[in-house]
């Protein structure tokens, strides 16, 4: 009976160790994720004053004609987590890649993230190259840099797709493939056909090859770096879920093990009362027949 109330304890206590790691994290994941929001807010205001510029170079050479891409080749850049203790967060987009992989279909892949990594090799998908995602906000600019930088290098005619998990409605997350090449069609279309409201018409000193290339430099640095913050909210989203399920677990089973324990203590107390009461008796007994009258 003691060794079991022994090993009660024991187990007790290091339920209480595990709670205290996991609400460690959930508040780890709850701070983390609040200056990858601002970020993102920011980045957005950003990729608004890069809209304009692009608006006001629209207003004076007219609609852009983009070259048609590749349907044999293409380009994913699949952004996920380095760290575990999210659930499935890396599965999800694994799938979603795989979605957009056709058969016959010449792919390159530019994974973000070692656990992404491995979720795509689950799948059969073998990443040409994995780099490390931001360890904070400073580091979104290291990342988005690199990325544009690759894709600088390795495009020629290859539509070039993103894929990542955003937000969703009621606090959801699902997985997202953004077009980055060619630019958004739609979006030039409304761009070009927007009015100029300002007193002054865009004038510009640059050559335009050269003025274009970086407006487009820069839209795709905000859009890749909007997208890692994004997903960076959702990996911390999705980490304090999972430990948000875990605390409730280990209540749970920290409640059982002290309802166990106080079991196993009372049951301790009463064979230890019916033990004094049994010697009690007996001796009770022996005294009575000392003192009884020998026949």
């Amino acid at each position: 009976m003691a060794e079991t109330l022994e090993r009660l304890t024991r187990r007790t206590e290091t339920m209480q160790s595990i709670r205290g790691i996991v609400r460690t994290m959930k508040t780890m994941s709850a701070i983390n994720a609040a200056p990858y929001e601002r970020a993102a807010d920011a980045i957005d205001a950003w990729r608004d004053t890069v809209l304009n510029g692009l608006h006001a170079f629209l207003q004076v050479t007219g609609p852009l004609v983009q070259d048609s891409p590749s349907e044999t080749r293409s380009i994913l850049v699949v952004m996920g987590s380095d760290h575990g203790l999210c659930g499935n967060y890396n599965e999800v987009i694994a799938t979603e890649t795989l979605r957009h992989i056709s058969p016959g279909q010449k792919v390159r892949i530019l994974c973000v993230g070692a656990q992404m990594e491995d979720a795509l090799l689950g799948e059969g998908i073998v990443p040409e190259v994995t780099l490390l995602p931001p360890a904070n906000v400073d580091g979104l600019n290291r990342l988005a840099d690199e990325l544009v930088t690759r894709l600088d290098a390795m495009r020629e005619d290859q539509p070039v797709t993103l894929i990542y998990t955003r937000r969703a409605a009621h606090g959801r997350q699902a997985p997202v493939a953004q077009q980055l090449l060619p630019l958004d069609e739609e979006v030039l279309v409304n761009l070009a056909a927007r009015p100029w409201v300002s007193r002054s018409l865009p004038k510009f000193s640059l050559p335009e090859p050269a003025l274009l290339a970086a407006l487009v430099r820069n839209l795709l640095f905000a859009t890749v770096q909007r997208a890692a913050a994004e997903a960076l909210m959702t990996e911390n989203a999705a980490r304090l879920a999972r430990m948000q399920q875990a605390e409730q677990s280990v209540d749970e089973r920290l409640e059982d093990l002290q309802s166990e324990t106080r079991s196993v203590r009372q049951s301790e107390i009463t064979t230890e009362l019916l033990d004094v009461i049994v010697g009690f008796e007996a001796l009770k007994a022996r005294d009575k027949r000392k003192r009884s009258p020998v026949q």
